[in-house]
């Protein structure tokens, strides 16, 4: 297990060497290897959630020099954050290629060698404890969406790649100089050249020097997520995007910006994270993304379109958990982080399945849909429920953890969170109603119902939908201490000023009975 996530990490890019050597003219072949290699890549990934110890911090850690002179190293590890969100990372991965069988039939080799090497972008990120290799595989992603998007995507594909390219350049070189600010302040303050995380968390930072480095990181992980008003990119992005290229954007690459929160802006810079004006303003920044969000998703008549506003809406509760400073509303926002990537993946792959059959996504072209298509009604209804945060499924779990660390902050916050998740219904309800029942057109009568390889890309999902419903609470524990981590980091002595049992320093065997 000494390098086991390196393996992870670089298998995706081991079958995208393969790939590259077999021939274009056998397209089965392509498919064929790029399904292996993506399933390969979920395969490798499940011993790091066996052997987890979740009474444990980072994990599987590996580091060896990279670039000694700056201060660099290649430094791997994970907790239990990242544990989900590489697993998340990994099956998303699989379930978007194996959704590609049939849709993408052009430019087989250059498809599926950009997702192969967008997983490994991906999972640097969620792996990185070294600020300058996390930056080195954030912009990575980059690259690789820009192309599924601008060679494989819609009508509008050079409009919306381009500007998904703009918005995400713009806050990475906001990033970078809030990294650069925080490397320089540490060679000031120990006379040495540092980008470890670790080392990193132990500067001294000026009030000054912390509020302009918070608003720096806002930016580039704002973009990401995407927070109101810089989700404009956002829409257009899934709406061109093949069906894959939506998936895995809505699932894995929007967490990249929750978890930049997370992982940086809180523990690196606890007291410009606790400024009650930063609170309140990234409280209301959240609070319109959910409403905005949901109230843009009612208006919609492109079905592809609803379902990418909705990401907004549902993101914007996953920040609201997290500036409610707690354990409740950050364990709440981690798990609706992985809820929103099961449901959402979901809710795209349905509408590719349709687009696919009647090539069009105008919601009034569909309706009776489950008089001949009985089996995907089944599955869009349970995508929607689980959406929508309806018990046994898993998004229940996340939103009333958000909103009870809501509440401890401000009952305003969890009233209009209230009101979101009454939204995030009616639309979903609404879509449903008019796709599913009523009266179908002649266009719809010969429609063909889910293929066993369609059945077996939501099998996971689904299964994972209803394992964190019926059972959220080893997903609680798992992220105990890296939620602990963060809090005590904000807000030192809340545990016991709240009476509350501290996983830091509970003894491993009380630990390891809650």
């Amino acid at each position: 297990m000494d390098h086991i996530l390196s393996i992870v990490l670089f298998t995706p890019l081991a079958g995208l060497v393969v790939l590259c050597f077999l021939p274009a003219s056998k397209p089965r072949a392509i498919k064929l290897w790029a399904n292996l290699a993506a399933f390969l890549g979920f395969l490798v990934s499940l011993p790091l959630a066996v052997h987890f110890d979740r009474t444990r911090d980072y994990q599987y850690v590996e580091q060896t020099e990279w670039i000694p002179s700056i201060g660099a190293s290649y430094h791997l590890g994970i907790d239990g954050l990242s544990l989900l969100l590489v697993i998340l990372t990994t099956l998303l991965g699989f379930v978007a290629i194996l959704s590609s069988w049939n849709a993408i039939n052009e430019r087989l080799k250059e498809y599926y060698a950009f997702f192969l090497l967008q997983q490994v972008g991906m999972l640097g990120v969620f792996m990185s404890l070294d600020f300058l290799l996390f930056f080195v595989f954030w912009e990575t992603v980059l690259v690789p969406m820009y192309f599924i998007i601008a060679i494989w995507g819609g009508p509008r594909r050079a409009y919306a790649s381009i500007k998904f390219v703009i918005y995400t350049l713009i806050g990475s070189v906001l990033m970078l100089l809030g990294i650069l600010m925080l490397y320089f302040q540490y060679h000031s303050q120990f006379q040495r050249y540092s980008f470890d995380i670790a080392e990193l968390m132990k500067i001294s930072l000026p009030s000054s020097v912390g509020w302009w480095v918070f608003w720096a990181f806002f930016v580039g992980f704002a973009v990401k997520v995407p927070m109101w008003p810089f989700h404009t990119w956002l829409p257009d992005a899934h709406v061109e995007a093949p069906t894959a290229g939506s998936v895995i954007l809505a699932s894995v690459l929007l967490k990249m910006g929750t978890y930049g929160f997370l992982r940086f802006s809180l523990p690196l810079l606890p007291d410009a994270a606790k400024n009650p004006t930063i609170i309140n303003a990234m409280a209301i920044l959240s609070i319109i993304g959910i409403i905005y969000g949901a109230l843009a998703s009612l208006m919609q008549k492109d079905w592809k379109k609803l379902v990418a506003y909705s990401s907004v809406s549902h993101l914007g509760f996953c920040t609201l958990g997290i500036f409610s400073l707690n354990p409740l509303g950050i364990q709440g926002s981690i798990i609706q982080q992985i809820n929103h990537g099961i449901s959402t993946g979901m809710l795209f792959l349905i509408v590719g399945i349709v687009y696919e059959r009647r090539h069009t996504r105008e919601i009034s072209e569909y309706g009776g849909l489950m008089k001949v298509m009985p089996v995907f009604t089944i599955v869009f209804l349970i995508a929607a429920l689980s959406s929508m945060g309806m018990p046994p499924l898993n998004g229940f779990i996340g939103e009333i953890a958000i909103l009870q660390g809501a509440y401890q902050m401000s009952l305003n916050w969890a009233v209009w969170g209230a009101v979101g998740i009454a939204l995030g219904a009616a639309y979903l309800l609404w879509l449903f109603q008019r796709t599913m029942w009523g009266e179908i057109s002649e266009k719809n009568k010969l429609l063909k119902d889910l293929s066993w390889r369609e059945i077996a890309v939501f099998a996971p999902l689904i299964v994972w939908a209803f394992w964190i419903g019926l059972a959220p609470g080893s997903y609680f524990r798992i992220l105990e201490r890296p939620t602990a981590q963060i809090v005590e980091r904000v807000r030192p002595g809340y545990y016991a000023e709240h009476k509350l049992v501290n996983p830091l320093t509970a003894p491993p065997a009380t630990a390891a009975l809650r």
